[in-house]
């Protein structure tokens, strides 16, 4: 898990550099969103509703004060020996803020979800326009 989200954040974050904001319709602006791909080790208990909204409202809303999505989702990759892992996810939808160093932040909050849960999670940027 941990190679394949090293993999989906640098491939996202490489597209992102590369590419120019898209022009907004009127009444938009380009904003940035961050999606968090919360999951889990193969054989941990999963990561229960209660917990995870004691740890959105502890680490994610603090940082990120004005809001956030959850989603149910779920995800595979190739685990050792090359035997195919499903497992269900949390996706965590952030809306960024047009400007600004938001990586630290984004950071501090995937650490904290490494530490508290003993899992993984991933970080994958894209551009976005959004009414405001």
């Amino acid at each position: 898990m941990k190679a394949l989200g090293g993999m989906l954040a640098a491939v996202g974050l490489a597209g992102c550099a590369t590419l120019e904001a898209p022009s907004c319709p009127a009444g938009q602006e380009h904003l940035r969103t961050a999606q968090l791909f919360l999951g889990g080790q193969p054989g941990a208990p999963a990561v229960r509703d209660a917990e995870l909204r004691t740890f959105v409202d502890q680490e994610i809303t603090p940082r990120f004060p004005n809001g956030v999505t959850v989603l149910d989702g779920g995800g595979q990759w190739r685990g050792a020996e090359n035997q195919l892992i499903r497992q269900a996810q949390k996706v965590v939808l952030i809306v960024l803020p047009a400007r600004g160093d938001t990586q630290k932040r984004l950071q501090a909050v995937r650490t904290a979800y490494q530490t508290r849960f003993r899992q993984d999670s991933v970080v994958v940027t894209q551009a976005a326009c959004v009414a405001v």
